[in-house]
C-alpha cells in the first residue's frame, strides 16, 4: 500500500468532510439527540440501575456506525457514480488504500462525535472508570473498521441510488436490532439469536460491559471480531471504482 497516496487522500477526505457541515451537523446531532432524549424519558424499565449507563455505550456504537456506514458509504456511492473514483483509480492509490484512507476520515470525526456524547453523558449523570477508556477506545476502532467496510463494500457494488436506500434501511435494522437504546433481551428469542450476530449488537454489547465493568461477552467479541476482517476484505475484494 502506497502510505504517501492514503495520506493524501485522508487529508482530503477530512477536508472534503467538515465542508459538509449539514451533513457534520446530523452525524453529531443524532446520536446526542438520542441519548437525551431516551435519557430524559427514561423508558427502560427493563434495565437495572441508572439508565444512562445502558444508553452512553450503545450511542457510542450508534454513532460509529451512522459515520462509518452510513455517512461514508452513501458519500462514497456517489462520488463513485459521478466519477470521482474512477479518476483516484489513475493514481497510485489501491482500493486498500481508498479503504484506509477513508476509514481515517471516519476516524477523525468520530473524535468530534465521541467528546461531544462523553460530555452530555457526563452531564446526565453518566460515569465510569477512567482506566476502561483504553479498552473501549480499542473497540470502536474495531467497530469503525467493520462499518466502514460494510458501507465500502455497499458504495463500490451497488448503483448509487440503491446503495443510499439500502444504507438507510440497514441503519434502522441495526439500530434497533443493536441493543443500542433497548435491551436485546426483551426481543423475541429467535430475533435476538438474529441480532447477536450481527456487527451493531457485538459493539454495543462488548461497549457496555467494559464501560459498566460487567462480565466480558467473549462470543460478542468473536463476532466483532469477524466483521472487522471479512468486511474491508470484502470491500477491496469486489470494490469497482465506476458503476457498470
Amino acid at each position: 500500500m502506497n502510505t504517501r497516496a492514503v495520506a493524501a487522500q485522508t487529508r482530503l477526505e477530512l477536508a472534503m468532510t467538515l465542508r459538509r457541515g449539514e451533513s457534520l451537523m446530523v452525524t453529531l446531532a443524532i446520536p446526542v439527540g438520542i441519548l437525551v432524549f431516551f435519557g430524559q424519558v427514561n423508558p427502560l424499565t427493563a434495565v437495572k440501575g441508572d439508565p444512562i449507563d445502558f444508553l452512553v455505550p450503545g450511542v457510542l456504537a450508534l454513532a460509529v456506525m451512522a459515520s462509518a456506514m452510513v455517512s461514508l458509504g452513501i458519500a462514497t456511492g456517489f462520488e463513485r457514480r459521478y466519477g470521482v473514483l474512477k479518476r483516484l483509480g489513475s493514481t497510485p492509490l489501491s482500493r486498500g488504500g481508498l479503504l484506509a484512507a477513508k476509514t481515517l476520515n471516519v476516524l477523525a470525526l468520530e473524535v468530534l462525535q465521541v467528546g461531544a456524547i462523553v460530555g452530555m453523558g457526563l452531564s446526565l449523570g453518566w460515569h465510569t472508570d477512567a482506566a476502561r477508556v483504553g479498552v473501549a477506545i480499542g473497540l470502536l476502532l474495531l467497530g469503525t473498521i467493520a462499518f466502514a467496510g460494510i458501507g465500502m463494500f455497499m458504495a463500490g457494488t451497488l448503483r448509487a441510488e440503491a446503495n443510499l436506500a439500502l444504507a438507510n434501511a440497514l441503519f434502522l435494522v441495526l439500530m434497533f436490532l443493536g441493543g443500542m437504546a433497548y435491551p436485546l433481551a426483551k426481543l423475541p428469542t429467535a430475533l435476538a439469536s438474529i441480532a447477536r450476530l450481527l456487527p451493531a449488537a457485538a459493539l454495543a454489547e462488548c461497549l457496555r460491559a467494559v464501560l459498566d465493568s460487567t462480565a466480558f461477552p467473549a462470543g460478542a467479541f468473536a463476532v466483532l471480531l469477524v466483521w472487522t476482517v471479512a468486511a474491508p476484505l470484502a470491500a477491496a475484494r469486489w470494490f469497482k471504482w465506476e458503476e457498470a
